[in-house]
């Protein structure tokens, strides 16, 4: 933090509270100097016997030349602002106004650097927006798509079972959909949750056959959707003991779950193990869950970007056959949606591979 007087001050707060170089201040001081150089010269002439004419010349030339000083330090500024501006206007957001002024121009030029700084970070967050979006509904749609394609070139056959499937990835999608108009209290920060109590076993056992049916399905495809297309990689449950019950949003919990498991799969070896650990926590209804693999590991320098947007890792060569590296967007929509329940996720100490650890609080308390 600064020690100088501006440290502390807000956007159009006076400096220490008076503004010793305000526009106001510099307008007095140059009327006070034309009246004083007109009248010392003045005294000059008459002192001299110079005629008048003279002096009056003089006098002019000095005020034209400390007005024309005064009206280019107050210009200048404005014409960079106006440039800035017509820039942010076309949608370049990068421009800054130098605000290294301690008058009024100074707070204006603090104030539109403000105004930059947050238009950059909305539309940041827009194409931030957009891209998960897409990549959410990329995996209910792919799944979709070849439970069709597999009726309609007669490899399967339209029976409930592959119904049943087709509805429930159609089931989902919708879901995804129904977020969408969420999106103004995305923007508050404001997510609704649908907390209820749910057995983990036969939850964490479905999403894992939907993870495995899904890369079946995108294997016999090239859809390039950054998703994993590996059939070689053997998923593994564990969940102890096996009547454990969590208290969370399902939907919710299936995206970290889901996310996880994709990138676990991607940054496996050829036959690899992507291992699903399911514990109790420490509160009433929490849960702990690992998602380990046998890939390469996260260097240790890299544990605070794995959970960033569009961060696709520094290891040289991380993503198993049949990957494409993904769009760095799984870890992040984790990371949100532990987030929403007020859990932890991180990166944590293995002996191999990688190993995430996800915390949920659970059953929130009753106040008494």
């Amino acid at each position: 933090m600064s020690d100088g007087p501006a440290a502390g001050r807000g956007p159009g707060e006076p400096w220490g509270g008076v503004r010793p170089f305000s526009i106001k201040t510099k307008l007095g001081a140059l009327v006070v100097t034309s009246v004083l150089i007109t009248t010392g010269l003045s005294m000059i002439a008459v002192r001299t016997q110079t005629e008048l004419r003279f002096i009056t010349v003089f006098s002019m030339i000095a005020t034209l030349l400390i007005t024309q000083f005064v009206a280019h330090s107050l210009t200048a500024p404005l014409d960079e602002m106006n440039t800035v501006a017509r820039s942010i206007s076309q949608g370049d957001y990068t421009r800054r106004v130098r605000d290294n002024r301690r008058d009024e121009l100074g707070d204006l030029a603090e104030t539109i650097n403000l105004m930059a700084d947050e238009l950059e970070a909305q539309d940041q967050q827009r194409k931030e927006l957009v891209a998960n979006v897409s990549h959410e509904l990329r995996t209910p749609i792919a799944g979709l798509r070849a439970v069709l394609e597999n009726v309609v070139d007669g490899i399967a056959e339209a029976d409930p079972e592959t119904m049943r499937t087709a509805l429930k990835q159609t089931e989902r999608l919708g879901r995804l959909v129904e977020t969408l108009l969420d999106l103004s209290r995305l923007d508050n920060g404001v997510v609704p949750l649908r907390m209820r109590r749910f057995e983990v076993w036969p939850y964490l056992s479905g999403v894992l056959k939907e993870a495995n049916m899904v890369a079946s399905a995108r294997a016999g495809m090239a859809s390039g959707s950054g998703s994993h297309t590996r059939t070689d990689v053997h998923l593994h449950l564990d969940v102890s003991p096996p009547e454990l019950t969590a208290h969370a949003d399902p939907e919710r919990i299936h995206q970290v779950v889901a996310n996880l498991i994709d990138n676990a799969i991607k940054h496996s070896p050829a036959h690899g193990r992507v291992t699903v650990k399911a514990r109790r926590g420490t509160l009433p209804e929490s849960l702990e869950l690992e998602v380990l693999d046998e890939g390469p590991g996260i260097p240790k320098s890299e544990w605070h970007k794995v959970f960033e947007r569009f961060n696709r890792g520094a290891v040289r060569r991380p993503h198993g056959p049949g990957s494409d590296g993904g769009t760095g967007l799984g870890l992040a929509i984790a990371r949100w949606a532990v987030d929403l329940h007020g859990g932890r996720i991180g990166v944590a100490e293995s002996e191999r591979g990688c190993r995430i650890l996800v915390t949920l609080p659970g059953q929130p308390s009753v106040p008494s």
